[in-house]
């Protein structure tokens, strides 16, 4: 018989396997009460190790996803309520794939990398700029005017401005096609996206008092009254003599291809301005790029027919759908259609042959003006089948190394075209910033003149 501890009751049971301590090793016991017989059956073993993970797992399960839950919310309620502005990531796989389209088709990616615009300095006159955007960490500007206000810091109420600066300038996220540049912003359009005749014409006078070498003018207006050469138009004027000193000045062609008016918009109707129109990712002329007027006519305001290479536009650039950093509009990244991006791509390339052939800078003449020009006109992608310029696609599409180098082939880069539909779907359309600036009518003519805004930092899924 078993010994009983002193003060425990016997355990015994008919049928019933009990549990027994005998010098400190448990034994499993049967008893039969019929027989009076006990039966060692053998020690009773721990726990294995792997029943205890298995019992364990659960629980860690549930600490790892309540602990996601918890920091998820967390961040939400930063991104919510902060007054900052926090962002978590870049722009969208969409737009990266966009803007590495275009660079393709414009053989930026043919570039030297040591050419980068250094010492070359650009005015962009818009509707000025916010340097707080994250896509223009470490931008710099040299110099600020505000012709609209009066304020000495810079700012940007409308948003097109600092568009068109990342284009140029940025170095993160999206565009950045000449990060080395000296860049100067003039302010000479409001807060409505319009702006005087006279206040852009400052802007530029102010362009080239502070050494500008380039002026980006992403907008456009009616022509002034003048023949030959001869302006009364007080903005023209002011280009006039900017070119007359050697400064090169790149102009919008205008949106207006759907409903055209039959010639290219001021300033960029001006003979040795750098006329820009647009191109989209297919290599085609962008549905609202406008069209030159390049036959000459008597009214309503008479010119004489243009002759090569100052025939209007002189050259399509990306326009449709072009990346851009948003200002004012609830999201950092975004895309916008219009002449406008073709313009700030056009003067970020003239950086970067005025930084290899530093010489063309400012030479007190328009004979380095002319002498671009004429590059352009050779060494442009023409469409399939074209001879010569054409009205609405220019002598071609930009192609950077040809300018640079003024020798890259049009066999060369006309692989570089994308031919075929990309099959990107549309990103939802909301409010639209102006397509040109100078008179810029807020309600564009055409669906494809809209600057979209991307509703999610998180819109990478789009593609």
């Amino acid at each position: 018989m078993w010994g009983q501890d002193p003060g425990q009751s016997p355990l015994l049971f008919s049928g019933r396997v009990v549990v027994k301590q005998f010098r400190g090793v448990n034994f499993l016991v049967r008893v039969d009460l019929n027989k009076i017989h006990q039966e060692e059956v053998g020690p009773l073993e721990e726990p294995s190790i792997e029943s205890k993970a298995s019992s364990a797992f659960p629980y860690l399960i549930t600490a790892i996803s309540t602990l996601i839950t918890a920091l998820s919310i967390s961040i939400l309620a930063l991104w919510l309520f902060s007054d900052e502005n926090i962002i978590f990531g870049g722009p969208p796989s969409t737009l990266i794939a966009w803007q590495e389209d275009y660079e393709r088709m414009t053989g930026m990616n043919d570039i030297p990398s040591n050419l980068d615009g250094t010492g070359v300095t650009i005015c962009v006159v818009d509707s000025g700029v916010d340097l707080d955007h994250p896509g223009l960490d470490n931008v710099e500007i040299i110099g600020w005017f505000d012709a609209v206000n009066g304020e000495s810091a810079p700012y940007d109420d409308q948003g097109h401005g600092t568009a068109m600066v990342g284009i140029i300038s940025a170095r993160e996220g999206i565009g950045g096609i000449s990060t080395g540049s000296n860049l100067l912003v003039a302010k000479g359009i409001d807060e409505s996206g319009t702006g005087t005749d006279e206040g852009i014409a400052q802007a530029v006078d102010w362009c080239v008092e502070n050494g500008a070498d380039i002026i980006s003018l992403s907008l456009g207006g009616d022509q002034g009254p003048g023949l030959a050469g001869l302006t009364l138009d007080v903005l023209e004027s002011s280009v006039q003599d900017a070119l007359d000193i050697g400064v090169f000045v790149v102009a919008a062609a205008g949106n207006d291809g759907t409903n055209d008016d039959g010639d290219v918009a001021s300033p960029g109707s001006v003979s040795d301005v750098i006329c820009v129109g647009g191109v989209n990712r297919n290599g085609d002329v962008w549905s609202g790029s406008s069209r030159g007027d390049n036959n000459g006519r008597l009214w309503p305001n008479p010119i004489l027919p243009r002759q090569d290479p100052d025939r209007k536009p002189e050259l399509i650039a990306p326009a449709s759908e072009v990346p851009i950093l948003l200002s004012n509009a609830g999201s950092w990244y975004g895309y916008s259609s219009g002449t406008s991006a073709a313009t700030a791509w056009v003067s970020g390339v003239i950086a970067l042959v005025i930084q290899n052939e530093p010489h063309l800078a400012r030479s007190g003449d328009r004979n380095y003006i002319e002498e671009l020009k004429q590059r352009i006109s050779e060494n442009s992608i023409p469409k399939e089948g074209q001879m010569g310029h054409d009205d609405r696609f220019g002598y071609g599409i930009l192609n950077a190394p040809g300018l640079i180098s003024g020798e890259a082939s049009t066999a060369e880069v006309r692989a570089r075209i994308v031919i075929e539909e990309q099959g990107y779907d549309p990103i939802i359309t909301s409010r639209v910033a102006p397509d040109s600036s100078t008179k810029a009518d807020l309600n564009p003519r055409s669906p494809a003149s809209r600057t979209t805004r991307i509703q999610s930092l998180n819109a990478s899924t789009l593609s």
